[in-house]
């Protein structure tokens, strides 16, 4: 335990128009330093998340952040990248920076403003995460990646476009409960099952609610190390955090075994002392419905080709055994690229501090994000539990 998350903020996600990328990072900056009770000239070194890779003109944004106060001029402030993952990078780049000693005081942001283009265009740019060499997937962006690893996924154990289907449907009914998710709507599962006018197959066999949207928005935290942290009003301690980077070509992995999310998932329990079961809850990245799926392979769920078990029996549903996703997920929450993992973990710390609201896991005490960019490549695990 190195490290507490003592304030965060998170904007809604969505379709914002008239609001950029400065806008939301301004906006969750001054929030976080707020809700933490510090000042901004106590902040000593800001990470900003922006995956960008062209979705908007303006680059270069790391000190877009010190737009939230004069007193943040001068402040040491780096952008981080490492695809979906990014906004993890950036926590995980605070927490060395306090190990270190180098920073008492350090602010995390994640934001991406992906609306304003195209939808052609970004899903040329989305694309840019798998290995362009040989990866060359000529329909559908990154969902004809993850198509291409559904077939060999139902190829090896069968179809389960039903188990899919239910951790959209699943996912949407959580996210109907959260005021910040970008799709707050039920949609069930016979209209997630079903190909329809109003839920069409995108690329392959990918129906439209298989697959996270394109959302803006952002999030901010603040850390601080242990013993500062003991003396604020509230405080979620990192008990583990694991980051593991796999190789990115596919063809070098057995790609659907999501050999680096085991690895994550079994070097942060294991650093925490802990089994899978022991969590109150998991934020997952659902990507895409089949992503989440394998997860719960690789987290230690049930046995490789089995995660049909583990949503069909309901042990992921909010009232279940662990439930995954509570927020809503990517899927319906929404995933702007660089703010994804800094919003996993605010999710999380508002579920272990008691103040998600609707969407409160009951009794939660120990949670776990997992934060994945590209296929299975840069995996982040965090264990997360209240200070006190």
């Amino acid at each position: 335990m190195t490290a507490c998350i003592v304030g965060w903020s998170h904007s809604k996600f969505g379709k914002l128009d008239g609001r950029d990328a400065e806008d939301l990072v301004v906006e969750v900056a001054v929030q976080a330093i707020k809700d933490a009770g510090i000042e901004p000239k106590d902040v000593d070194a800001i990470y900003l998340g922006h995956f960008n890779g062209g979705l908007i003109d303006q680059d270069f944004t790391a000190s877009l952040v010190l737009q939230a106060s004069p007193d943040l001029r001068f402040k040491p402030a780096t952008r981080v990248e490492n695809a979906c993952s990014t906004g993890s990078a950036a926590i995980y780049q605070g927490l060395n920076a306090i190990a270190a000693k180098k920073a008492r005081f350090v602010l995390c942001v994640g934001v991406e403003k992906m609306t304003s283009a195209s939808t052609e265009a970004v899903g040329n740019i989305l694309v840019k995460a798998s290995y362009k060499k040989t990866e060359v997937f000529n329909e559908g962006g990154f969902a004809g990646v993850f198509d291409a690893i559904q077939k060999q996924y139902f190829q090896r154990y069968g179809d389960q476009s039903d188990a899919t289907a239910m951790i959209a449907a699943k996912n949407h009914k959580n996210g109907a409960k959260n005021p910040l998710a970008h799709m707050q709507k039920d949609f069930g599962y016979d209209f997630c099952k079903t190909v329809s006018d109003k839920n069409p197959l995108v690329v392959g066999g990918m129906r439209r609610t298989d697959c996270s949207m394109v959302s803006d928005g952002a999030a901010a935290l603040v850390l601080t190390d242990v013993q500062t942290a003991l003396g604020m009003k509230k405080a979620v301690a990192f008990r583990a955090a694991k980051h593991v980077q796999d190789f990115l070509p596919m063809a070098k992995r057995d790609v659907i075994a999501f050999e680096g999310p085991a690895k994550a998932w079994a070097d942060a329990l294991g650093e925490a002392g802990l089994s899978i079961w022991d969590l109150s809850f998991a934020e997952s990245h659902d990507c895409f419905t089949i992503a989440e799926l394998i997860e719960y392979e690789a987290m230690g769920l049930v046995e490789k080709g089995q995660g049909v078990k583990a949503i069909m029996e309901g042990w992921t549903q909010a009232d279940g055994k662990l439930p995954v996703n509570p927020s809503g997920g990517l899927k319906s929450k929404g995933h702007p690229i660089g703010a994804t993992g800094v919003s996993m973990h605010v999710m999380a710390a508002m579920q272990l501090s008691g103040t998600a609201g609707d969407i409160q896991v009951k009794n939660a005490k120990l949670g776990g994000v997992f934060n994945m960019g590209g296929v299975a490549v840069a995996n982040y695990v965090s264990i997360l539990e209240p200070l006190r």
